[in-house]
């Protein structure tokens, strides 16, 4: 199945990515960032998956989501009838669950019932038993309990069962330490229409964009469902492994926060009026970053963990063959200038709405601040976390302006006791640096890192930071250059990677996040219409169930990379408020 075949579903604590076959393919239990106990998705049945489906040929597929929750619909359409599974996992309160409900639509459907567990990441094969009225998966620090079905016992692995029109079949799948008792059973009908309020619920406080409600909506519901609840992170995708090149070696693990997306994270969030989540993703990224801001890391765990080894897992074959399949990611401990502006950013916004200044704040923003007076002149990874040699990326030093700039509205909006005229001569320093060695005179553009001729999509940070107005031609000329560069079919890839920058082998897809900053940009200089057409074509890609992966191949026409994303989702539903507002040119995204 490809992987915008799959739909989520998650618990507020870890994900799942069902097929349209009615596999699940991918789940790491009990947390987004454990082993998984089903990873079909990156190789075979063979490395665990949960299958649920019509026995005989299957004539016809529709799922989608009930409502505005995130409990999945899929109904097959065979010659004996249709049937439906429903797939969904309680707001976890203790253990987690999942569940799947049959039931019977029309005639009557023989079944297929196939569930595979293998823990450790698809390694582990567990040893299978029968423990109080369930059929129970142990292996290592993992057990999986099985309950339901249609005998009185508990139901086996694998197995079938004809389900009639009006008949309801439930089964309940719970994790736990194999030390511990088994999970308590639970009923599932109760269950599913707790499932159905809580979502609803949270649905109702979104104040969506006139014109986008649907596409806001759902995307919100996704990253709601990225979120950990209980620390308020939200993981940059559920999955690890899926690649961005078709059987190349970027596959990288996406089950971390980076602080990148915190300024997009609570734009977004404010928008909607979801206060509660903002506040949580605040203090969440306060927490992760402790008392020594000048420890900040690009990325933590989920808990605000600052050591994310990456190691390779050989006994995967990957996704379609794209290897090596990673967890833990390498990039967390990299230099990357960006990401002293984005927390310079991100903190300034949630002041200016409506968060309150504290002398951790205050602190926290000065000493940011001196980071970047010491360290903007060095080259770094940049945005898109490098493998190769380090460069003077133009876009992180226009981040690095973008710091010193909030630091120095900071100081004169609320009359903090600092000096802003050494903070205002840097600022000016760095402008200069970025427009004399950041630009190319002759090609009338700025290019992706100092001396280079490319461009890269993250120069789009101009306009969207305040650096330049999008008015300036030199701001023109950067978005002409990459409309005439990056834009293979209309849509916005990162960078060229043919010129090898980014030390890895292979070409990727278009980046969906930056097809969203052009949107943001064209509405910023006034091309009101591009970017509402640029806005559609992009959402349109999204799959049945309205989810977005990191990447499109528009030769292919298949989503690829870790899915679904919070990066283009986020991107997504900012564009849309952006889109929608007073008129053309008033808001900047990051700004």
């Amino acid at each position: 199945m490809s992987i915008s075949d799959h739909a989520l579903i998650g618990d507020l604590q870890t994900a799942g990515l069902v097929a349209r076959d009615g596999s699940i393919n991918f789940m790491c239990l009990p947390s987004f960032d454990s082993d998984a106990c089903f990873a079909a998705l990156l190789g075979t049945p063979e490395h665990g998956r949960w299958k649920i489906a019509p026995s005989g040929r299957v004539l016809g597929v529709t799922r989608r989501y009930r409502g505005r929750t995130m409990i999945l619909e899929t109904d097959f359409e065979t010659k004996d009838g249709v049937v439906r599974v429903i797939d969904f996992m309680p707001i976890r309160e203790g253990a987690p669950y999942v569940i799947r409900i049959i039931e019977g639509i029309r005639g009557s459907v023989p079944m297929r019932f196939d569930l595979r567990p293998r823990f450790a990441n698809g390694l582990t094969v567990p040893r299978v038993k029968r423990s109080d009225g369930s059929e129970a998966a142990i292996a290592g620090p993992d057990a999986l309990y099985l309950r339901g079905g249609s005998g009185p016992g508990a139901p086996t692995y694998q197995h079938e069962v004809t389900i009639s029109k009006g008949q309801r079949l439930p089964y309940v799948l719970a994790w736990a330490r194999p030390y511990h008792d088994p999970p308590p059973p639970i009923d599932p009908e109760e269950a599913l229409r707790d499932t159905e309020t809580f979502w609803e619920k949270w649905a109702s406080q979104i104040r969506a964009p006139k014109g986008h409600e649907e596409l806001v909506v759902r995307s919100l519901l996704t990253l709601k469902a990225c979120t950990y609840r209980p620390s308020g992170a939200i993981v940059a995708a559920p999955t690890f492994g899926l690649p961005e090149t078709p059987g190349g070696e970027r596959n990288w693990d996406y089950r971390f926060c980076w602080v990148r997306d915190s300024v997009l994270t609570l734009h977004a969030f404010i928008r909607a009026g979801l206060l509660e989540e903002a506040r949580a993703f605040g203090g969440w990224l306060a927490e992760a970053i402790g008392g020594a801001p000048e420890q900040l890391q690009i990325m933590y765990g989920i808990r605000g963990e600052r050591r994310l080894t990456e190691v390779v897992l050989d006994w995967l074959p990957g996704y379609q063959g794209a290897r090596p399949v990673r967890i833990g990611n390498g990039a967390y401990n990299q230099f990357q200038l960006d990401v002293l502006g984005e927390f310079a950013a991100v903190l300034y916004f949630y002041l200016q709405a409506g968060g309150k200044l504290t002398e951790q704040a205050t602190v926290a923003m000065r000493e940011n601040a001196v980071r970047v007076a010491k360290a903007w002149m060095h080259p770094d990874h940049g945005i898109w976390e490098m493998r190769g040699p380090k460069h003077h990326f133009t876009a992180s030093k226009v981040s690095a302006w973008a710091a010193i700039d909030r630091w120095v509205r900071m100081i004169e909006e609320y009359k903090l006791p600092d000096d802003p005229a050494p903070w205002r001569k840097l600022r000016q320093e760095i402008f200069d640096d970025v427009c004399d060695k950041g630009f190319d005179r002759q090609r009338n553009t700025f290019t992706q890192y100092y001396g280079s001729k490319g461009v890269d999509a993250s120069l789009l940070f101009i306009p969207l930071t305040g650096f330049l107005p999008a008015s300036d031609p030199r701001v023109v000329g950067t978005v002409k250059a990459v409309e005439e560069e990056l834009m293979p079919e209309g849509l916005v890839l990162r960078y060229r990677t043919e010129e090898g920058v980014d030390g890895l082998s292979g070409e990727e897809g278009v980046f969906l996040p930056c097809s969203f900053w052009l949107v943001d940009t064209y509405h910023l200089m006034g091309r009101q219409e591009e970017a509402e057409n640029l806005f559609e074509k992009v959402a349109g890609l999204r799959n049945d169930v309205g989810l977005l992966a990191e990447e499109y191949l528009p030769g292919a026409k298949v989503q690829i990379g870790n899915f679904p994303q919070a990066f283009t989702h986020l991107t997504l539903v900012n564009a849309a408020y952006i889109l929608t507002s007073a008129e053309s040119g008033a808001t900047s995204p990051i700004s």
